[in-house]
């Protein structure tokens, strides 16, 4: 979890939506699709999702990954669906595992962020890394080539009771939206976004932590990674 900032003015590597616009997922799918072009990704890539299924509104990263696991998208590495979510407690050995099993692949690391009122339900795309933790004043290390991030409720104060009250109806559309655009960019780059499906019969294989399978500007948004290290 970390406090989440604004896409900075006129820059086209970052995006920010919302959840409820019908074109969000479009949007955020072609803007993944660029940065993929641009940066010359190989078949491979790893979504890492960070979160814990033990607070609600940090479990935004882990719902993701459960439904882009659901899919089975050839060549997509998910790490971090709910049934095996990273978290503050195991994120470094995660890290330490990626580095070993997928040495020089792209990482899209996905988490949850706190905010003002106002960006609550926005969603962040961009180039570069995250830092997990920082919404709950955990230092964790910083993750990823690129970076997705939900604002999922107001920061500032209490962040951990803050979490526990956050909306699952929220994080859950949220987490579709997400999903959605992902899928759509990193599954067939010609196909449409809403000819991706998030259900299927193809459940995840199980191999741990690690498995294979119009802009609304607003004042700023912090990655919670986390919120609490249990399993």
């Amino acid at each position: 979890m970390r406090f989440c900032s604004l896409p900075r003015p006129g820059t086209r590597d970052e995006l920010r939506v919302w959840h409820d616009d019908p074109d969000a997922a479009r949007r955020i799918a072609s803007l993944l699709r660029s940065l993929r072009d641009q940066d010359r990704w190989g078949r491979e890539v790893v979504v890492l999702c960070i979160g814990t299924d033990r607070s609600t509104g940090d479990s935004l990263g882990p719902l993701v990954g459960r439904q882009l696991a659901s899919l089975s998208l050839p060549g997509v590495i998910v790490i971090g669906p709910l049934d095996h979510p990273v978290h503050a407690t195991n994120l470094r050995d995660t890290l330490e595992e990626m580095a070993k099993s997928y040495a020089g692949l792209p990482v899209i690391a996905i988490d949850a962020c706190l905010g003002p009122a106002e960006n609550v339900g926005s969603i962040t795309l961009g180039r570069g890394p995250l830092k997990p933790g920082a919404g709950v004043n955990k230092t964790l290390p910083a993750v990823g080539d690129l970076f997705i991030t939900g604002t999922v409720n107001v920061g500032g104060a209490l962040e951990y009771l803050v979490l526990q009250n956050t909306r699952l109806s929220l994080v859950m559309r949220m987490a579709e939206t997400i999903a959605t655009g992902v899928a759509a960019a990193l599954r067939d780059p010609g196909r449409p976004v809403g000819a991706v499906p998030l259900t299927g019969d193809n459940r995840p294989s199980s191999a741990g932590n690690v498995r294979r399978t119009e802009d609304r500007s607003r004042p700023t948004a912090r990655p919670l990674g986390a919120a609490r290290g249990a399993p």
